[in-house]
């Protein structure tokens, strides 16, 4: 049977979109390409035009849930079919991907732009995708995320998790509580001069916006009851830490803590936890929980309990790192797993896992032992072990049903500047983003890495900064 033809996209192709989401996802789309093709893609609404490429909401498509789509490529049209808007937007995501890498140019480049004529029925194995980003440790700028969130968005991750306190800085704005930042975001790892800094409400909105544009949602977090030197450098009378609250720029754990008995102290974390709230739009609130080695375990799991009551007042479903599990938890809680590979008591009904082990996920671990940045305490974690390995057996009796999704967490500890977050971060997160969107029995790593591998021209043409494993046939 004769190949089909490609479609080829041509400066008369026209990109339809029925409605306002639509319409929406068609132009971010027709943005990223109209610089390499130097076409005009003007959206319109669909028309019974050939050669278009159409974006199609569609209710009673309810088989592909609100992110899955179905991509069909002949000679003379484009189809993206979905459920809800994300599915469409991940539709374009992967067109996007089956265009020439030369496509993620911003300068014009001479060349046909054909796709291969194809069908896809494409449905994400979890709801949860994501990653965290330390902005606490090292502070990077708004536009710096937002490169991030490009990098997330491309590959159909839908979560970012922002690690907004601990010991080294305070990052978010609380106008109820200036010290926070007047005293607690001047420092951070390694004290450089020009280090610290903070987002204002305004800025974290901005970040919000251009992550909910593509469909990233934004996990806020402020560590707690440990990791809080920051917030304590600004609030003294709170600590019952090993050591007074001073400035602090080295990358020791486990010291720092708020005094759990006072009232002071749910006060402070009521007025945080409200004003983050109200402008994050998402579900969660991050409230950290690990590494507390300065309270007794009755004082962890009361603690545990009031601060899942003020994140539910005000709205939001906490998350926790795994330490939370030891406390009495409510339905619909997150517990993130990050270094245990079982449980000691069964998780609480209505209570679901996240999983980012360590030796799998945690990004700013080393590829190799030449790796510059990064750490080693997990292991050296190269992207084969990123990719191989099964959520949903990884946790002794803990099962898919159980599992919310995957994270991929980066502390900020060795990394300055976005390019070496880049540089540790890619090709990892293509790997876990594959984890969590495709059925384990769909996954091979010899036809991941080949994938892999073709993806390289983009990040240059992107600029993106990543790592040439030796694993991957470049």
């Amino acid at each position: 049977m004769a190949e089909r033809a490609p479609f080829v996209i041509t400066a008369q192709t026209a990109l339809e979109a029925d409605g306002d989401e639509a319409t929406r996802v068609a132009s971010l789309f027709a943005s990223r390409i109209r610089p390499a093709t130097g076409f005009p893609l003007v959206v319109s609404a669909p028309s019974l035009a050939t050669n278009s490429i159409r974006l199609l909401l569609r209710p009673d498509r309810t088989d592909l849930g609100e992110e899955g789509y179905e991509l069909s490529v002949h000679p003379d049209s484009v189809r993206i079919v979905a459920h809800g808007a994300a599915g469409l937007y991940y539709g374009a995501q992967t067109l996007r991907q089956l265009l020439p890498a030369e496509i993620e140019s911003d300068i014009r480049v001479g060349r046909p732009w054909g796709i291969p004529s194809l069908t896809i029925r494409d449905v994400p194995r979890f709801a949860w995708r994501g990653a965290m980003l330390d902005v606490a440790r090292h502070f990077f700028t708004v536009d710096e995320v937002k490169q991030y969130i490009d990098i997330l968005a491309m590959y159909k991750m839908n979560r970012l998790h922002l690690h907004l306190a601990d010991d080294q800085g305070w990052r978010i704005e609380i106008r109820s509580r200036p010290l926070l930042t007047e005293r607690g975001a001047v420092t951070e790892v390694a004290g450089r001069p020009s280090g610290g800094g903070f987002y204002t409400q305004q800025d974290y909105a901005e970040i919000v916006r251009y992550a909910q544009e593509r469909f990233v949602t934004v996990v806020p977090e402020i560590d707690m009851p440990g990791h809080i030197n920051a917030a304590l450098v600004a609030y003294p009378e709170l600590a019952c830490s090993r050591r007074p609250p001073a400035p602090y720029t080295g990358i020791d754990v486990g010291w720092s803590a708020i005094c759990v008995d006072s009232a002071g102290s749910y006060a402070l974390i009521d007025d945080v936890v409200r004003e983050i709230a109200a402008i994050t739009p998402g579900s969660w609130f991050h409230m950290g929980g690990d590494e507390v080695q300065t309270l007794t375990p009755a004082q962890y799991t009361g603690f545990v309990q009031r601060v899942q009551e003020i994140v539910a007042r005000h709205g939001k479903t906490p998350v926790g790192w795994e330490e939370i599990i030891e406390a009495p938890l409510q339905p619909g809680t997150i517990a993130q797993l990050w270094r245990v590979d079982s449980l000691r008591h069964p998780l609480a009904p209505g209570v679901r896992m996240l999983m980012s082990p360590g030796r799998h996920t945690y990004l700013d671990m080393k590829y190799d032992a030449s790796t510059e940045p990064g750490l080693h305490w997990a292991g050296y974690v190269d992207v084969r072990d990123t990719y191989d390995w099964d959520p949903a057996t990884y946790l002794r009796g803990v099962g898919e049903d159980r599992i919310v999704g995957v994270e991929a967490p980066i502390w900020s500890e060795t990394l300055r500047n976005i390019s070496a977050v880049e540089y540790l971060a890619v090709p990892r997160i293509p790997a876990l983003a594959e984890v969590g969107w495709s059925a384990q029995g769909s996954r091979a790593w010899e036809d991941f890495r080949s994938r892999l591998a073709a993806q390289a021209p983009r990040w240059r043409f992107l600029g993106i900064n990543y790592y040439r494993s030796s694993q991957i046939p470049w």
